[in-house]
């Protein structure tokens, strides 16, 4: 039976009938007692043999009839004449609540009366809580068995006659589970002076509890064990207030005795203690009833709800009453679910965990629990599950604090720090800076004295040495830990750090780039700036109170860097690893405070300082920094010095102009061009963030390139670079230009012409690559793009309507065909080939990614007719791994969005591929033959794949002329061609319904209806795989299923890796065994989460900072640690399902 399956309504209610609920053994199968005596008589002796396995009850009671709720009120009001109302208690319940503490006085008063009509009622509403409708006549109440009504109950959900309140979705139910905790936390309160200790009433309901928790129907479960775990969590309630009466008795007794030894008093106190006592022990025993014969077989149950249910009770009955709970007789359960496979279910055990530690006096009791799972408790700090392991890592703090764990545990936990998730990454920051930065869980280092700021900084700075050589590692511990240390916002200890001015630490240069960087993105943190990127790229958005801490922090920095910032710059100006930083922070300053604190004099030595480190450096980031600073104060700051800093900018510019002018004469002259060379780079970074006029040099760039095409490759780059960012400038102010002049247009016309005809030299002349090394493929992969970029730029769609459309341009095929020649060159090249020579600062832009959009640009643009270089494109498909085929399948959306027939390009590209595979197969290589034949293959599995689901309806008219004129291309020279049969249309005719697919089988017999193929039989092989691959689908008779990717999609969440979790497996044959009682380490079985069988992904679908990672650099933060070991994150056990105490529905 479907336990889950919705449950039929509320049966119609039928006129009552007096019955009788005969006594029976366990697993005896009773009526509802809705019937006559006889057809109860008649069914209790014909299921007096059955068994309390929920599995083998399996009564009938299709024939008893329902009490009319009418009459349950009445009988419900007997013997209470002043009862306030005659509203049921499910009504109450199913209420808004506010009535519950009322209806239980009620009840109470009802029950003291009359015990049992208000134990039918309370009954009554038990079972209707869970759903089913069922009553039990008053005066056989003694005698009915619990296991006959719970059989009966079983079976009325058998039959969908229950309905789920406590899941239900319907608005009146919203608050049912709420108000049924309310209703039972109530009933103990109100019955703690009187019939909680009467050994009747709430012995029956736990018996009745306890049974309904162990039936097949969940929703039974689900309810007795909300009801079941709220009883204890009551109970110990009531334990706590009789405890605390105990102990007052108990220091009355002793004071009494001191005055006298006997006496009606004392033996008044005597016997209010014993009593007390007497009614701990039945309360302690009262709850172990329930702990024994409910939570030992829900802590387990299949639903994880329930599961959860039952260890967050636990964690609240520890804490709340340890004399009885806090033994490892219960403890262990919570140390089991650490590796359940339920995420919610070890959230709620860490949780409970962490709650436990949290009291100083329950470590001691915790010690060998600890020892037992801390290594368990280590390894979720890596859970599949963020938020789980967001709470490992604060439960492994407060084992930390109480000194539980050696430092030699926690290597693993610092790999964390570039972690994916932001949210694991800075709870293991917040843990780096509490034990190892402010060192708060060493006794001997709570007392430090001297410059905390600078003890911090420089404990960081040991931290940051084990990622020097990677500046983004070094930027995510920043990030990780920037949130909770101070000291990283102290920017005058840092300046002071920097500049040795009484120095506390020595700083090595390795330590002052690591401080530098530190600087440089505490400043970024500081006024609000991502510092790493983050996974979904939004936007960031701050609320008033945010921008002002912004704005002060902004002021701050200002202020402390006013007066320092031209000695840092002195100092560190000819250091390339830590100008650029320096000079870049300018740009979150406030450059008003320089007017305001008559600093204008400061202001200007920094401008000059930037000005003189961009003609001192040559690399990449330095200039960009420093094009950034003095943009930005050229736009930024106010009055006298904005006009300084355009009159700075200007002179940078028309220095750069002499500097290049001389360095072409040195080139024309014979001598090296390394000065053309650096020249060259700081126009081009200058010219990516503003015009600058080089029509004096425009001529010049054109002579060298002619005269001297033995020029470095990278000098050609550059030169065809700043060509190319001269036109685009251009371009820019003309189209912004209100009035364009004939000149204006002649001159942009000419320098367009005279650049597409050096780039075109290249296409005809391409770069010759050197063996083994990339360098010749850089100045290749420039001209692509730099063409792509042209093209796109000046595409005839920009232009037609307007009066500039003789600016429009579009390449003749011949150039198309040498420039796609030329692409497919450098996609045949692998980036991951290493060459020393090569200068990889602009690798980003000289790969084969960047190729491929380029290419990808000029048909998403329309800047060039898809006919041709759309399929050659689509052919690349899974050549070149998962970069390149990303880009692919964009291009194949924008194709869709444009014209949603793309079967014309999907057919070109498949033809393309075979007939590269076709060029293969002349070579003597087997394994090529081979490969090309796979990848063949591979290309239309994954154009193929994605017409799936209601999009194989919908482009059905596509697909089939893929297949029909696919077979025309194969059997134009059979049997030759045949192959193209199985390595591409098989694939989408497989994605045909089974009439298209017995039409092409038609078509295909039909071809070859007067052929011999016994003549060639090798050469019609392919054709017979195609015939019979079809000829199957038809015989099965079914629909073709869609076939899987060929590649794996990528995973919500995190990467998982493999570990080997040591612990007691979760459900063993015989877990509530006497043999568990006690913790120990001689009962460890390996348990393995069902989260470690992954697929391996891709190595291009994992995050940037994966690939960054270096295990070298993780060896050691002031903490031992082991070799690196695999570790999973899955944290999640395998699952007995064969010992239950209930069969799961």
């Amino acid at each position: 039976m479907d336990d889950d399956a919705p449950l039929a309504s509320e049966i119609t209610t039928r006129r009552y009938k007096r019955a009788r609920v005969q006594p029976r053994g366990a697993g005896d199968e009773p009526s509802k007692a809705n019937g006559n005596d006889r057809e109860n008589q008649e069914r209790s002796s014909d299921a007096s043999d059955g068994s309390p396995n929920p599995e083998e009850r399996e009564g009938s009671p299709d024939d008893f009839e329902e009490i009319r709720p009418k009459a349950k009120r009445n009988r419900a009001a007997e013997g209470t004449s002043d009862a306030p109302t005659d509203e049921r208690l499910i009504e109450v319940i199913k209420g808004d609540g506010k009535r519950i503490p009322q209806a239980v006085k009620c009840w109470v008063e009802r029950y003291e009366k009359n015990p049992k009509p208000a134990m039918v009622e309370l009954l009554m509403m038990l079972f209707e809580a869970c759903g089913a409708k069922y009553y039990i006549k008053e005066e056989f109440l003694d005698e009915t068995d619990v296991d006959d009504v719970v059989v009966a109950l079983v079976n009325l959900a058998r039959k969908g006659e229950v309905e789920d309140y406590q899941s239900s979705k319907r608005k009146e139910f919203r608050n049912f589970k709420e108000n049924l905790v309310s209703f039972w936390d109530n009933l103990v309160v109100e019955c703690q002076n009187g019939p909680l200790f009467d050994k009747d009433l709430f012995d029956k309901c736990m018996d009745y509890i306890i049974a309904l928790s162990c039936t097949p129907p969940r929703v039974y479960r689900q309810v007795a064990s909300v009801m079941g775990l709220q009883l204890v969590t009551s109970f110990i309630s009531v334990t706590k207030r009789l405890a605390a009466q105990r102990d007052t008795t108990q220091r009355q007794l002793n004071a009494e005795r001191k005055k006298r030894a006997d006496g009606p008093r004392v033996e008044s106190l005597n016997n209010r203690l014993s009593a007390t006592h007497e009614q701990i022990l039945l309360m302690d025993e009262m709850m172990r009833k329930i702990f024994t014969g409910l939570f030992v077989h829900r802590y387990r149950d299949i639903d994880p709800n329930i599961r959860m249910s039952c260890i967050q009770s636990l964690g609240v009955w520890i804490l709340s009453y340890p004399s009885l709970f806090l033994q490892d007789l219960y403890l262990k359960y919570l140390g089991w679910t650490l590796n359940d496979k339920s995420a919610g279910v070890r959230k709620a055990a860490v949780l409970a965990l962490q709650n436990l530690y949290e009291v100083e006096d329950n470590v001691p009791t915790l010690s060998l629990f600890t020892e037992r799972f801390s290594n368990r408790m280590i390894e979720l700090a890596d859970d599949i599950d963020v938020s789980v392991a967001v709470c490992a890592i604060g439960l492994v703090k407060q084992l930390l604090r109480h000194q539980l764990l050696p430092d030699d545990d926690l290597g693993p936990l610092y790999d964390l720090l570039i972690d994916d998730p932001p949210e694991i990454r800075r709870a293991i920051g917040e843990l780096v800076y509490d034990h190892l930065i402010a060192q708060k869980f060493n006794s001997s280092q709570s007392g430090s004295k001297g410059n905390d700021s600078e003890i911090h900084l420089g404990r960081m700075l040991q931290i940051l040495r084990e990622f020097s050589t990677d500046a983004i590692l070094s930027i995510y511990v920043i990030d990780d830990v920037w949130e909770y240390m101070k000291a990283m916002k102290d920017w005058k200890c840092i300046i002071s750090m920097l500049l040795d001015e009484n120095p506390l630490i020595e700083l090595t240069d390795e330590d002052a780039t690591n401080l530098t960087r530190l600087l440089f993105a505490s400043v970024r943190k500081a006024v609000g700036e991502r510092i790493v990127p983050a996974s979904d790229n939004r936007k960031q958005y701050f609320n008033k109170a945010q921008k002002e801490i912004f704005e002060n922090n902004r002021r701050d920095i200002t202020v402390a860097m006013m007066k320092n910032y031209p000695l840092l710059l002195r100092k560190f100006m000819a250091d390339k690893a830590k100008i650029s930083s320096l000079v870049e922070i300018i740009v979150y300053m406030n450059l008003e405070l320089y007017s305001l604190k008559r600093q204008e004099q400061s202001f200007k030595t920094v401008l000059q300082l930037i000005k003189d480190a961009f003609f001192k450096h040559g690399e990449k980031d330095a200039l960009r920094s420093c094009v950034k600073a003095i943009k930005f104060c050229s736009t930024e700051s106010r009055g006298e010095l904005q006009d300084f800093a355009r009159n700075k900018l200007k002179d940078l510019e028309d220095e750069l102009l002499d500097k290049l002018k001389s360095a072409i004469k040195e080139v024309i002259d014979g001598e090296d061009e390394y000065s053309l060379f650096v020249n060259l780079k700081r126009l081009y970074e200058l010219q990516l963030s503003r015009p600058v006029s080089i029509e004096s040099l425009y001529g010049d760039s054109i002579t060298i390139l002619h005269s001297f095409r033995n020029l470095d490759d990278e000098v050609v780059s550059f030169l065809l670079l700043n060509m190319y960012l001269d036109v685009a400038w251009s371009l820019h102010s003309i189209i912004n230009s209100e009035i364009v002049t004939e000149g204006s247009l002649s001159s942009l016309l000419s320098k367009r012409d005279t650049l597409l005809e050096e780039l075109e030299y290249f296409l005809n002349a391409p770069p010759e690559v050197r063996e083994g090394g990339k360098s010749g493929n850089q100045l290749a992969c420039r001209v692509c793009t730099i063409l792509a970029d042209v093209w796109c730029l000046f595409r005839n769609t920009n232009f037609s309507p307007t009066k500039l459309e003789r600016l429009g341009y579009c390449p003749d095929v011949s150039i198309l065909y040498k420039f796609w020649r030329l692409c497919e060159l450098q996609l045949n090249i692998s980036d991951e080939t290493e060459d020393e020579d090569v200068n990889k600062e602009y690798i980003e832009e000289t790969n084969r990614d960047a190729v491929m959009i380029a290419a990808a640009k000029l048909i998403a643009s329309d800047t060039v007719p898809k006919d041709y270089l759309a399929p050659e494109i689509i052919s690349h498909f899974v050549m070149h791994g998962a970069g390149i085929a990303e880009i692919v399948k964009s291009l194949i959306t924008v194709l869709k969005k444009k014209d949603d027939d793309v079967s014309v390009v999907f057919l070109g590209a498949l033809k393309t591929a075979y007939h590269r595979h076709v060029e293969c197969s002349k070579s003597d290589d087997v394994s090529l033959k081979s490969q090309s034949f796979q990848e063949c293959k591979n290309l239309a599995a994954r154009l193929a794949g994605m017409f799936i689901g209601a999009a194989r309806n919908k482009h059905r008219p596509e697909i089939l002329k893929i297949v029909k004129e696919g077979i025309e291309h194969a059997f134009e020279d059979a049997p030759k061609q045949l192959s193209f049969l199985e390595a591409s249309v098989l694939h989408f005719a497989s994605r045909l319904s089974l009439p298209d697919i017995r039409d092409i089988l038609k078509d295909v017999q039909k071809r070859t209806e007067y052929v011999n193929t016994d003549e060639d039989p090798s050469g019609w092989r392919p054709y017979n795989t195609f015939y019979d691959s079809l000829q199957e689908k038809c015989a099965k008779n079914e629909g073709i299923q869609d076939e899987k990717e060929l590649t794996t999609a990528r995973r919500r969440g995190r990467p998982r890796k493999r570990r080997n979790i040591e612990g007691k497996r979760l459900f063993d044959e015989h877990s509530s065994s006497e043999e568990e009682d006690s913790i120990s380490t001689s009962d460890q079985e390996n348990a393995q989460g069902e989260g470690d069988k992954e697929v391996e992904e891709e190595e291009d679908d994992a995050p940037l900072i994966h690939s960054l990672k270096s295990s070298s650099k993780l060896r050691s933060l002031r903490v031992s640690r082991e070799e690196n070991r695999g570790h999973s994150r899955a944290g999640a056990s395998g699952r007995a399902t064969d010992n239950l105490a209930a069969s799961r529905m």
